[in-house]
């Protein structure tokens, strides 16, 4: 029983910020810090005598090790792409102790803060071929610099022992049981068992499980993704280069997954002639790189509907404690359902 004030999601005090954090870093005398995004992790923009940061702080769910995970994968891939002519990831700025990040008290708990350097550039909403054949090779690139990385996460877990290995924080995969179990039992528990449109959910997302094991069954192309790249938010292009940045959701999964979301791209215009010409250019900008067969590019569209499964799932955990119910009721409901049984899959 709650016999206090509680809090499932705050706002942090940009005051606040400042003072817990400007002794963790040498990032010269603070000036401004702003309110700057609300999105599933907030957003604040930093000024200094040094210059201008992006500060996130992160919501209570992500974990202190995943935070971890998501800087390792960026300090490896600035090694890895050190050479590249046109791919960057965005970094961060290192604290003081060199975690490179800090844990601060809210009112729902603990959140870790990051502070990024501010990246100039434009967002490309891909509406061109060269632009489309340019990010295509800078998402390769990417991928072959993730081919390379081996992280500590992953050494302590292979030399863990069984009762190291429940203590130690395993990192997610971008598997069904990700992409389709896990939203399933969110959905249903929301909109409850007992709804009309849950069998149809439950039957859908059997048979999309099954249809993603039997076409990786032939062997697509796994290993760590962005899993995020749906180029919205994070990416930046200067000049010839892509900057890459938002890396939350990196973890091991399906190549196709990664490109899957750049396919579907919400900002890119065109009727569907010209966005398969786009598609095509983008696919010749990748294997200009990389390798993708066939079998993978299959797969996209499968994992394109994956991911709006996955988002449906993501919706729902974010009603309680951010969007409210009232816009994700019947409405919201018969748009998914309506979408999903225009696939033709079940």
């Amino acid at each position: 029983m709650y016999n206090h004030a509680t809090a499932l999601r705050s706002v942090l005090n940009p005051a606040y910020l400042e003072w817990a954090l400007q002794a963790h870093y040498d990032i010269g005398t603070w000036q401004e810090c702003r309110f700057w995004l609300r999105g599933l992790n907030d957003t604040y923009r930093v000024r200094t005598s040094t210059g201008t940061y992006i500060l996130r702080i992160y919501r209570t769910e992500v974990a202190e090790a995943d935070v971890r995970y998501e800087l390792s994968v960026l300090t490896a891939l600035k090694e890895g792409l050190s050479s590249s002519e046109h791919t960057e990831v965005g970094g961060f700025i290192p604290t003081k102790d060199q975690t490179g990040y800090t844990m601060l008290d809210a009112a729902e708990g603990k959140r870790a803060a990051v502070i990024f350097h501010y990246i100039d550039g434009t967002e490309n909403n891909l509406e061109d071929e060269d632009s489309s054949y340019a990010f295509g090779r800078s998402a390769a690139e990417l991928h072959q610099a993730m081919d390379g990385i081996k992280l500590e996460q992953e050494r302590e877990l292979a030399s863990a022992s069984v009762t190291e290995l429940e203590s130690l924080h395993a990192r997610f995969k971008l598997d069904t049981k990700f992409l389709i179990d896990e939203p399933l039992e969110r959905i249903l528990r929301y909109i409850g068992e007992g709804c009309e449109e849950a069998t149809f959910l439950q039957t859908f997302a059997n048979v999309l499980k099954e249809k993603i094991f039997t076409i990786s069954s032939t062997g697509l192309d796994y290993g760590l993704c962005h899993g995020d790249m749906h180029g919205n938010n994070n990416v930046f292009e200067q000049q010839e280069r892509f900057i890459h940045y938002d890396f939350e959701w990196a973890a091991p999964g399906w190549r196709a997954y990664d490109l899957a979301q750049v396919k579907i791209r919400k900002r890119q215009s065109g009727d569907a002639e010209k966005k398969q010409q786009l598609w095509d250019a983008l696919m010749k900008g990748y294997r200009s790189v990389r390798s993708f067969t066939d079998a993978d590019e299959q797969a996209v569209d499968l994992f394109i509907i994956a991911r709006r499964f996955w988002v449906m799932g993501l919706d729902v955990a974010f009603i309680d404690s951010d969007m409210g119910a009232l816009d994700y009721g019947e409405d919201w409901l018969n748009d998914f359902i309506e979408e999903f049984r225009d696939t033709g899959i079940v």
